[in-house]
């Protein structure tokens, strides 16, 4: 029973995001929405935005265990950017919120994971520092997470897809190239 209420507490909450503004969404509205009381949200929640948190953590958790083999970089993030589109006014009133940095972090973590996951698979051919490993992933992470927030700020308006796949078309043979350079500086 207590899975059933939290899930229909999430599942009302990413519904009214869908509606308004979360500036303008109150535990009340949750519980009256859901036709519970107040103390099943505070069993459940601290506040709106303990309930964001654990929504974005499962969503990014979700994302990384359905793809565990990344085969491309582009493949991870276009996940990631399915999930937004698929709730494009929710993603985007938590974007414009003072909790937007529980969105931030939950697009560095899914970052992190994709940019990791496929950097430690295409590592692995080589014998690189532990540092210009760190760095490598480092300028992936930065550069993926600068394009979503720039396609958030665009109000999601472009077709990020796109934008992606020709990136990872220009950006062939880079990885490569800065991998190359990072085992001749080790002899």
């Amino acid at each position: 029973m207590a899975n059933f209420t939290k899930k229909a507490i999430k599942d009302t909450f990413i519904q009214l995001l869908s509606e308004r503004p979360l500036s303008q969404i109150t535990v009340k509205d949750i519980v009256e929405k859901c036709g519970i009381n107040r103390n099943s949200f505070y069993y459940h929640f601290h506040d709106i935005p303990s309930l964001i948190e654990e929504i974005v953590t499962e969503e990014a958790d979700r994302i990384i265990s359905e793809y565990k083999d990344l085969d491309s970089l582009e493949m991870g993030f276009n996940a990631a950017i399915d999930f937004a589109k698929k709730y494009r006014r929710a993603i985007l009133h938590i974007f414009k919120s003072v909790n937007r940095d529980i969105f931030e972090q939950y697009l560095w973590k899914v970052c992190d994971y994709v940019v990791v996951s496929f950097c430690k698979t295409v590592f692995a051919k080589y014998s690189i520092s532990e540092e210009d490993a760190e760095i490598i992933i480092q300028f992936y992470k930065a550069q993926c997470f600068g394009m979503v927030i720039d396609w958030l700020r665009s109000g999601m308006k472009d077709d990020v897809h796109d934008k992606i796949h020709r990136i990872c078309e220009l950006q062939k043979g880079m990885l490569e190239e800065m991998i190359r350079r990072c085992t001749q500086s080790k002899k």
